[in-house]
């Protein structure tokens, strides 16, 4: 097993390649180990002046959290939809500045971009963020140190969580294959710009009073890190 060490808070923390061994160590998050009916609703790469809004609206009305990770071009431009999110109670995390390929870039330039949305952001809502997701999912260990470095958890989402909505799969197909796979502490992936959303709203539709009836709640990514059975039993 290839690994190496990095250190955060003033300790050795060594990092693996394997997934087995980033959960272990608590360096990188999939899902969370739950015995409640809750998951996590995360949008990338917002916000969107015409889908975020529409979004939020739905939440709302489901009375659902959810975390965004926003990405810091498009925070500059619409402060105004980040404390939006900031203040209906969802969660803001990092998703970059520039949204690069985090795995092409040095650790220089990507611990620039990532403390730049930061500042951007923080100071847009008067408030922290401590979760980071990379860009397309990318982790290695350059991408967990920075995160790491600058007080971030990775988040990622669970597999086969994926909606895959930026594809322009029907809202009916991604709602209809959450609905059927998803499981409590899930975390499940959607995007609120970058093109056509109109599938992921549709998905919305479905999936809010569906899960909802079934008893499932929708937690931000931190609250339901809170629940996290393994942490309470280590």
């Amino acid at each position: 097993m290839v690994c190496c060490v990095l250190w955060f808070n003033s300790r050795p923390l060594l990092v693996y390649k394997d997934r087995e061994q980033w959960e272990k160590i608590g360096a990188v998050v999939w899902e969370v180990s739950v015995h409640e009916k809750m998951v996590a609703l995360t949008f990338d790469d917002g916000p969107s002046p015409t889908f975020t809004k529409r979004i939020l609206d739905l939440l709302s009305k489901y009375k659902a959290k959810a975390t965004f990770f926003v990405v810091g071009k498009q925070a500059e431009m619409y402060p105004d939809i980040i404390l939006r999110e900031y203040h209906e109670g969802h969660e803001i995390g990092n998703h970059t500045y520039s949204h690069p390929e985090v795995n092409r870039i040095s650790f220089e330039a990507l611990k620039e971009d990532l403390f730049h949305a930061h500042q951007i952001i923080t100071q847009i809502t008067g408030g922290n963020m401590v979760l980071f997701r990379p860009t397309s999912g990318f982790y290695d260990d350059k991408i967990v140190k920075t995160a790491h470095l600058l007080g971030y958890k990775v988040v990622i989402w669970t597999w086969g969580q994926d909606s895959r909505d930026w594809t322009g799969i029907s809202g009916q197909s991604i709602a209809m294959r959450i609905i059927k796979t998803v499981k409590p502490g899930n975390i499940i992936l959607f995007h609120d710009q970058g093109g056509n959303r109109s599938n992921t709203l549709k998905a919305l539709e479905i999936i809010l009073p569906v899960l909802a009836k079934q008893g499932y709640h929708f937690i931000t990514v931190s609250t339901l890190l809170q629940k996290d059975l393994h942490k309470i039993t280590n």
